[in-house]
């Protein structure tokens, strides 16, 4: 008996390059790329910014986002980098340790065209801890939840003096958690969105 044919919608969705990672989709908000549709590997633990907070967090920045200098640490689907290019940015810094996720970060960076940023495949906090080249006027640190990654990154951008006068670090986390921030620093803006909350930091 000749057997069923499987139907179109149990195909397995197409592998990404080399990774063989599945893609997933995020729209750019604003900007010159707006409503443009991504891809982003499907990595565990990788959370895009939703579309709400992402919103929210560049009208913000608004004021200070044309020409500024910026660092997406823990990049993952980079989508605020690629959102804060879409809105004038000078420069965005990625830095993304997967592999699979650094590979679709870079293929969205091609397909955009943006000739200002560079892509490092490294740890973020390892990063930090060199002697800067330049300072950073806005920081993205969203790293995984219930990780201690949070202080650290903050601690480091200090001690290495990697900020501009007046820099500000967007900060994402779980809702439920108690988020201690060093004593240099203290909420410029705060909210929290379903089981996030989120905010942008300045120096005390």
């Amino acid at each position: 008996m000749k057997k069923p044919s499987r139907p179109r919608n149990d195909r397995k969705p197409p592998q990404g390059p080399a990774s063989g990672a599945a893609r997933c989709n995020l729209r750019v908000i604003g900007g010159q790329y707006r409503s443009r549709k991504l891809q982003f590997a499907d990595v565990e633990g990788l959370r895009p910014t939703s579309d709400r907070i992402r919103e929210t967090l560049f009208n913000w920045l608004a004021p200070l986002i044309e020409g500024a200098r910026c660092l997406d640490t823990f990049a993952g689907s980079g989508a605020l980098g690629i959102e804060a290019l879409s809105r004038g940015a000078g420069h965005v810094d990625f830095i993304e340790t997967s592999r699979a996720a650094a590979e679709a970060i870079a293929s969205n960076l091609q397909t955009l065209q943006c000739a200002n940023a560079t892509l490092l495949r490294k740890d973020a906090l390892a990063y930090l801890q060199a002697a800067p080249t330049h300072r950073y006027d806005i920081v993205f640190c969203d790293p995984p939840f219930q990780s201690s990654l949070l202080p650290q990154t903050l601690e480091a951008l200090l001690a290495q003096d990697w900020l501009s006068t007046g820099a500000l670090i967007y900060v994402e986390a779980a809702r439920e958690d108690a988020v201690e921030l060093p004593p240099q620093w203290h909420w410029h803006r705060h909210l929290y969105a379903g089981n996030v909350q989120f905010g942008l930091l300045q120096r005390a």
